[in-house]
């Protein structure tokens, strides 16, 4: 039996920034909203060492092509959902960045990096479970965060202590300012929370990074 997840549906584009975006109802529709996260991370690329930026449950790719956009900067984009993935590689090709991208189907748990990243950029799921049911029309492996919001969060937290560089930066999206609130009291001490960014009503961007020597 087909389920609606399964069937194929007409395929939309959007202008995210600088460029066009393709997506269609199987995956979470990209937020304007996101490209000041785009925006900050291309300002973070000019301060942090050389290096392929990541991108943890990056969805069709938007965040992290902005990013990386104008830069020959490669990006690695994971995710879990095969349709986001094939959307992820389409989106690439359109901005003219194939042969700069990486796409890899992949949970967070097992994702692993022979090198450090410079710029690891992380969009989880953070509706709480407990109202995916408020939007109907989003897919929901693509807005449920678990209980609070944060079991996704704290999985992409574990992998930019993993993998992130000595002196590289994160940008992780959550939900409230009280999810930052939670979430910073629970990071390792190998990573801080530094600066906040917010867009009321829509979510927030928090910036990680390792604390400064002694």
């Amino acid at each position: 039996m087909t389920t609606a997840r399964e069937a194929p549906t007409p395929a939309q584009t959007l202008t995210f920034g600088s460029l066009s975006i393709t997506f269609d109802q199987r995956v979470l529709t990209p937020r304007t909203w996101t490209v000041a996260q785009s925006r900050w991370a291309r300002e973070l690329l000019d301060t942090v060492p050389p290096g392929p930026v990541l991108e943890l449950c990056s969805g069709v790719a938007h965040i992290g092509l902005l990013a990386v956009d104008g830069t020959d900067r490669r990006l690695v984009c994971v995710d879990v959902d095969p349709v986001a993935c094939a959307f992820a590689e389409a989106n690439a090709g359109a901005a003219g960045r194939s042969g700069l991208v990486e796409v890899r189907r992949a949970s967070l748990d097992t994702f692993a990096a022979d090198d450090p990243f410079p710029l690891i950029i992380a969009d989880p799921p953070w509706v709480r479970s407990e109202l995916v049911g408020c939007f109907p029309a989003d897919p929901v492996l693509a807005i449920d965060g678990g209980t609070d919001g944060l079991d996704l969060a704290r999985q992409c937290v574990d992998v930019i202590d993993r993998c992130l560089h000595a002196q590289g930066a994160a940008l992780l999206q959550l939900g409230s300012y009280e999810q930052a609130r939670v979430l910073d009291g629970e990071l390792p001490d190998s990573l801080v929370l530094s600066e906040t960014r917010g867009e009321p009503g829509r979510g927030l961007v928090v910036l990680l990074a390792r604390p400064e020597p002694a």
